[in-house]
Formats: structure tokens, C-alpha cells, sequence
């Protein structure tokens, strides 16, 4: 299981954003629950959509319906490329430069 710099990037700014609309605690238990939905996928990484039409081997799992979480499989191994808060478009073109 890896992130690419993109992912923490992301959890950083909901951390942030979160902090500013609600309190500190709030925002770290819900980013520390993305950590620990993503950490979870190396005991059963089937799960999530396939979504083979906008690259090879990406699979896109949801966290309290606000959040995707796209990563890929790379043999065994996991690889988290990207946390999207509130439904952004996943696109080839977006997710090439996170690899």
C-alpha cells in the first residue's frame, strides 16, 4: 500500500477546509478515517468500481458518500491516486500525472 504525493496533498487541504468550517477534531477523525478506509483495501482490493474506460487497472471506492478514492493495483500491491471530495470528475487526463 502506497500513496502518491497527490492523495496527501488532498487530505491536507480537507483537513484544512474542514478545520475552518467545523473544529480540528472533526476534520483529523474524518481524515484519519479516509487513511484507515484506504489502509484497509491491502486485506481485500477487489472492491470498488472498476472503471477500466478511464485507465487500466483503476478501481474508484467511496467513503461516507462524499469522497472517492481512486487507486490501482499493481499485482499485490496498492496504489492510492487520489482522494476527490464532493464528486470531481476523474479523468485520464487527471490521474496521468499522479503516476
Amino acid at each position: 500500500m502506497s500513496f502518491t504525493p497527490r492523495p496527501r496533498q488532498s487530505c491536507k487541504g480537507l483537513y484544512d477546509d474542514i478545520t475552518q468550517r467545523a473544529s480540528p477534531t472533526i476534520a483529523w477523525n474524518f481524515v484519519a478515517g479516509i487513511r484507515d478506509h484506504c489502509l484497509g483495501l491491502s486485506t481485500f482490493p477487489q472492491r470498488g468500481t472498476e472503471r477500466l474506460e478511464v485507465m487500466p487497472g483503476l478501481r474508484i471506492i467511496g467513503y461516507r458518500r462524499t469522497v472517492s478514492i481512486a487507486f490501482a493495483l499493481k499485482g499485490e500491491h496498492v496504489l492510492i491516486l487520489g482522494i476527490f471530495y464532493g464528486g470531481r470528475n476523474i479523468s485520464p487526463e487527471f490521474l496521468e500525472e499522479r503516476l
